[in-house]
């Protein structure tokens, strides 16, 4: 099945589903709705402005690296990431967020992932972000897409608004994530049993395992693994799709949002 298919069979299940809050449509960010990783922006933002020093830049490929090789936790990476802006401005970072998005993000925004988050809304469903990025990464597309709710990591900071350093514990990744999702859930008198996960990670089997309606999204070795044995359903979107879009995804696309 090819993925303008597999898009319409999924808006197809969507349509049909309880039009209510009860059920959720939790998203991810990084390679589910965004192609690659929002925080590149950021990166290349600090390196062609040389706010960035070499040790940073170093330090960071360095980090980035062992986590892929698995050598290094999440948490210690996001730690190490912050503790290079300790003394920025958050309100500052959240003003460059926002531009980074308009300049870099939003034209990497799958088209066939608005349409199912606008599928969602449009049945009444309680529709969140949940991620393990920072917020300055995370809120700008949830704005965009007219998602209310966002759940992933902040930045520490002090009382004059600056960071410390730090990011606030516990860091939403992998359990703690699908720990702060049932949580919200929980609170908010969400059904996970009626609900939705759209993911990448392997990390995120976690979440996966408990939520009803599971659908892993160009998942990485890993989860693809777990799909497989499970018998999940997998969505597979890519830059073809994001540029130009299927007839039914255009049907379906919300109206470009130029508010904050």
């Amino acid at each position: 099945m090819n993925s303008d298919s597999a898009v319409a069979l999924l808006l197809d299940d969507i349509a049909t589903a309880p039009p209510t809050r009860r059920v959720g449509a939790f998203f991810d960010l990084d390679g589910t709705l965004v192609s690659g990783f929002t925080a590149t922006a950021h990166a290349g933002h600090r390196v062609h402005a040389r706010q960035a020093s070499l040790g940073e830049v170093l330090g960071v490929l360095e980090a980035s690296v062992r986590y892929r090789l698995g050598r290094m936790e999440f948490e210690r990476l996001v730690v190490r990431a912050a503790g290079y802006l300790r003394g920025d401005s958050i309100a500052e970072l959240d003003e460059l967020g926002e531009y980074l998005f308009r300049r870099h993000i939003e034209r990497r925004i799958f088209t066939q992932m608005q349409a199912v988050v606008r599928a969602h809304q449009d049945r009444g469903h309680t529709v969140v972000l949940s991620s393990s990025a920072l917020a300055i990464h995370a809120d700008p597309v949830a704005r965009f897409l007219g998602i209310d709710t966002v759940i992933c990591n902040h930045f520490e900071v002090d009382d004059d608004g600056r960071l410390t350093g730090g990011v606030v514990t516990p860091i939403v990744w992998g359990p703690n994530k699908a720990a702060a999702v049932t949580r919200f859930a929980d609170g908010c008198g969400v059904d996970v049993s009626s609900s939705y996960f759209y993911a990448d990670g392997d990390e995120d089997v976690a979440l996966m395992r408990v939520i009803g309606h599971p659908r892993p999204v160009n998942p990485r070795s890993g989860l693809a693994a777990e799909a497989l044995r499970q018998g999940w359903p997998v969505l597979r979107v890519g830059d073809d799709q994001r540029r130009r879009g299927s007839t039914r995804t255009r049907l379906w696309r919300r109206p470009t949002n130029t508010g904050g």
